[in-house]
């Protein structure tokens, strides 16, 4: 069965929340969703994290990204931009870019913001530049999905998104839920027109 993976980082849970809708979604499009994250980072170079985590999915690695037919790719904002775990994460991809590995892949992204106005948008677009740069082909949000124009809280046309609070404790709407499922849906579909053309 063809697999896409759902790559992220989340740090109170409500990014991971989305990937699992995002996960859902991909299943209704026809497809199996590979979920991964990726290890917190430290400044103290003797701070190590387990190779395993404590709970969840495991940590990703290369060949996650390899052997997939898509992306989905997932953080909270962090000043506008992508959480430093993940972008460490993708600065270590050159041996994939090298080879055109993830080249003509799908892919897709969707972030978690304290505040409704906290970059959301901007954080889509830094998690695009890597992907565009691999050769992968974007997958939006269209207009289509009747979320967009009636959600007051998380949803873009560049990628699923929440509003999670300041203290990180609202739950996912029931707009930003069906949006990760359309993304997710959107992104298997797509990833599997690419396969049997």
């Amino acid at each position: 069965m063809t697999e896409i993976l759902v790559l992220y980082y989340s740090h109170h849970g409500a990014t991971r929340d989305l990937a699992q809708w995002i996960a859902r979604g991909i299943e209704q499009g026809g497809a199996a969703a590979r979920l991964r994250t990726v290890p917190r980072i430290s400044a103290t170079t003797e701070a190590v994290d387990a190779p395993v985590p404590d709970s969840g999915p495991p940590y990703a690695e290369l060949r996650d990204l390899e052997e997939c037919a898509g992306l989905a790719l997932g953080s909270p904002t962090r000043f506008g931009n992508m959480a430093a775990p993940l972008k460490y994460f993708l600065d270590g991809t050159s041996s994939l870019w090298l080879k055109g590995a993830l080249a003509g892949k799908p892919a897709a992204v969707f972030t978690s913001t304290a505040s409704l106005h906290g970059g959301q948008e901007t954080t889509l677009i830094s998690m695009m530049l890597p992907l565009l740069h691999h050769g992968m082909l974007i997958v939006g949000l269209p207009y289509t999905s009747p979320e967009l124009l009636t959600t007051s809280s998380g949803g873009t046309p560049y990628g699923a998104s929440h509003h999670a609070g300041a203290a990180s404790d609202q739950p996912v709407s029931e707009h930003e839920r069906k949006l990760c499922i359309a993304l997710g849906r959107r992104l298997a579909e797509t990833a599997l027109k690419l396969a049997r053309a």
